[in-house]
C-alpha cells in the first residue's frame, strides 16, 4: 500500500513540471477551486518560471506515458479542465523514443515460449511507430503474410499502476471538498480511466474487440476491421493485418491518390453511428493517425485498446436526443433528459428545454466550419451548472469520440453539415426501434422470457411456503418478556439497587 507521503510527493514533483509549463494557473484562477488546492498549485510553482501561454501537452509527455493518457482522457473534459486546456490537450501526441529491439524480442519469446524465428520470417527491428503503452513493427509470418505486430513497452504495466494509485489518492481527496468538485466526480472519471487503461494494457482484449468490430461492421462496406492473427497473439503481443494506405488527415495525399473526401467524410459519420446508435461497441479513438483511406476507397481503423459500450436504452435515449436537436424538437430532449435522470427531478422541464434552445438554434444547420466550438461549449456547460447535472462517466468516451469524428470528417470536408449526414440515419433506426413494430417485438420477448421463468417460480414458492402436514395448526402464544438466564446477576442488582434508594427515600420523609 502507497503511503500518502509517497502520493504527496509524486504530487509535487508532477505539480512542478506543470508549474515550469503554466499548466497550473487554471486551476489557481478557477474560483471554484478549493482554496486546500489552490494553496498546493502556489507551493507547486514557487521559485519557477511561468510561460506567457500554458502548454499542458508539453507538460504531460514531460511527465510520462501514464500522464498522456490522462491528458488524452481529459481532453474529452473540458467541463473539468476548462476550454482552452481541452483544446490544448487534444494536440497530445504519444510518440516517444522507442524501446531496444531486445527488450522487444524477448516479450515475444516469452509469450509464446517459442524463439521469434518459429513465429516470423523477417521481423523489422526499427518501429513503425512508437507510443507511451506500445510500439509496432512491420513483419513476415512464417506463411508469407504481411503483418503489423503490437508489443507494450517493457515495464509499462508497473509505471501505470503506481501513477493511477496517485490519481486515485488525489481524486479522493479533491472530491471531499464537495461543491463543484462533488459535481464534477473526479473519483468516478479516474476509475474509468483505470478502466480505459487495463483494456489498453491487454492486447488479447484488444484482439477480440478487433474481431468483434469487424463482425458488427459488415452492414457497413466502405469501413474495414483489420483481420487478427491468433496465433501470434498473446497479452502483450498483438499480430494484425498489414494496412497500406493513406492518413485521412492528408486531404492533399489523398486527394492526388484519386480518394472522393467528401464520400470518405459521409462513410466515416455513418460508420460511427452504426457503431454507436446501432451495435452500442464503438471504436473510441478515431483521431488521424488510426484511420486510413485504401486504394479501393475503404475507409481502415487500427488501434482497439479504447472502445466503448453503451446499453440499448442508453443508445435509444441517445438517438432521440440527437434527433431531438437536429429537428429542433427541445422539449422531447428535455423529457428524455428527465427520463434518463441526468437532470435531477427537482427542476422544470420546460425551463430546461429553453435552455437547451439557447444552445441549439444559434448552431443547428450550420455546417461545421461557421459553427463557435467555444460559444457552443460555453452554453452547455452553463446548462449543466445551471440545472445540477452530474458528469455521466459512461458517456464520456462517446463524447470523447463525437468530438473526435467530427474533427476529422471537418478536415476531410470543410462544408460538411453533421447533422444533415446524420439526420437519415438516425430517422430510419428511430423508426426500426421505436415504430409499432418493434413496440410489439419487445413486449412478445418480454412476455415469452416472463413465461419461461414461471416453472422456477412456482418451485421457489413451494420451498418457501411448503403444504401443511396432517397436524392442526398450533394455537397463538402471548408474548412474554423472559429474563434471560445468564443476566439474572443484572437484574438482581438493579432490584437491590432499587429497594435500597427506595428505603432511603423513605427515611429522608420520615
Amino acid at each position: 500500500m502507497t503511503t500518502s507521503v509517497t502520493h504527496l510527493w509524486r504530487l509535487l514533483k508532477w505539480g512542478r513540471t506543470l508549474a515550469r509549463h503554466g499548466a497550473l494557473r487554471g486551476i489557481e484562477e478557477d474560483p471554484t477551486t478549493p482554496p486546500q488546492v489552490r494553496r498546493l498549485t502556489r507551493i507547486a510553482r514557487l521559485g519557477a518560471r511561468i510561460p506567457p501561454t500554458p502548454d499542458y501537452a508539453k507538460a504531460l509527455q514531460e511527465i510520462g506515458p501514464a500522464a498522456i493518457k490522462l491528458g488524452q482522457a481529459l481532453s474529452t473534459r473540458p467541463d473539468l479542465v476548462g476550454e482552452r486546456a481541452a483544446r490544448n490537450l487534444s494536440l497530445l501526441q504519444d510518440d516517444i523514443p522507442p524501446s531496444p529491439f531486445p527488450a522487444i524480442k524477448s516479450i515475444i519469446e516469452s509469450s509464446f515460449s517459442a524463439p521469434i524465428e518459429s513465429l516470423f520470417a523477417t521481423f523489422d527491428e526499427v518501429p513503425v511507430g512508437s507510443a507511451s503503452i506500445a510500439q509496432v513493427h512491420r513483419a513476415t509470418t512464417t506463411d508469407g503474410r504481411d503483418v503489423a505486430v503490437k508489443v507494450l513497452r517493457p515495464g509499462i504495466e508497473e509505471e501505470f499502476a503506481r501513477a493511477l494509485e496517485t490519481y486515485e489518492w488525489a481524486a479522493a481527496h479533491v472530491e471531499r471538498y464537495g461543491g463543484e468538485a462533488e459535481r464534477l466526480r473526479p473519483r468516478l472519471v479516474v476509475a474509468h480511466f483505470r478502466q480505459w487503461t487495463s483494456r489498453e494494457l491487454d492486447l488479447q482484449r484488444e484482439a477480440a474487440s478487433a474481431s468483434e468490430l469487424r463482425e458488427n461492421l459488415i452492414a457497413e462496406p466502405g469501413y474495414y476491421v483489420p483481420e487478427i492473427d491468433w496465433r501470434r497473439t498473446a497479452r502483450r503481443v498483438l499480430t494484425l493485418e498489414w494496412l497500406d494506405g493513406v492518413k485521412l488527415n492528408d486531404r492533399e495525399a489523398l486527394i492526388a491518390a484519386g480518394q472522393d473526401c467528401e464520400q470518405l467524410a459521409a462513410t466515416l459519420v455513418r460508420a460511427f453511428l452504426r457503431q454507436a446508435v446501432v451495435d452500442g461497441f464503438f471504436h473510441a479513438d478515431l483521431h488521424h493517425g488510426n484511420l486510413f483511406a485504401l486504394r479501393d476507397g475503404r475507409i481502415a481503423v487500427i488501434d482497439f485498446g479504447i472502445m466503448g459500450r453503451i446499453d440499448r436504452r442508453a443508445r435509444v435515449w441517445l438517438a432521440e436526443i440527437l434527433y431531438g436537436l437536429i429537428t429542433g424538437d427541445y422539449r422531447r430532449v428535455a423529457e428524455i433528459h428527465f427520463e434518463a435522470q441526468y437532470v435531477p427531478g427537482h427542476h422544470n422541464v420546460d425551463e430546461f428545454a429553453t435552455a437547451l434552445r439557447a444552445a441549439g438554434e444559434p448552431i443547428r444547420g450550420l455546417p461545421v466550419k461557421d459553427i463557435s466550438v467555444g460559444r457552443m461549449l460555453e452554453s452547455l456547460f452553463s446548462i449543466t451548472r445551471d440545472f445540477d447535472m452530474p458528469t455521466q462517466p459512461h458517456l464520456l468516451l462517446l463524447q470523447k469520440t463525437m468530438v473526435m469524428n467530427e474533427g476529422v470528417a471537418t478536415a476531410l470536408d470543410p462544408d460538411i453539415n453533421m447533422w444533415e449526414t446524420a439526420e437519415p440515419f438516425l430517422r430510419e433506426w428511430i423508426r426500426s426501434e421505436l415504430g409499432p413494430e418493434a413496440y410489439y417485438a419487445d413486449r412478445i420477448i418480454e412476455i415469452v422470457r416472463a413465461a419461461k421463468k414461471l416453472p422456477e417460480l412456482v418451485h421457489r414458492l413451494d420451498e418457501y411456503y411448503p403444504p401443511r402436514g396432517a397436524a392442526p395448526p398450533s394455537p397463538p402464544l402471548p408474548e412474554i418478556a423472559v429474563i434471560e438466564h445468564g443476566n439474572w446477576w443484572s437484574y438482581a442488582t438493579v432490584a437491590g439497587i432499587a429497594a435500597a434508594v427506595g428505603a432511603l427515600l423513605m427515611f429522608v420523609v420520615a
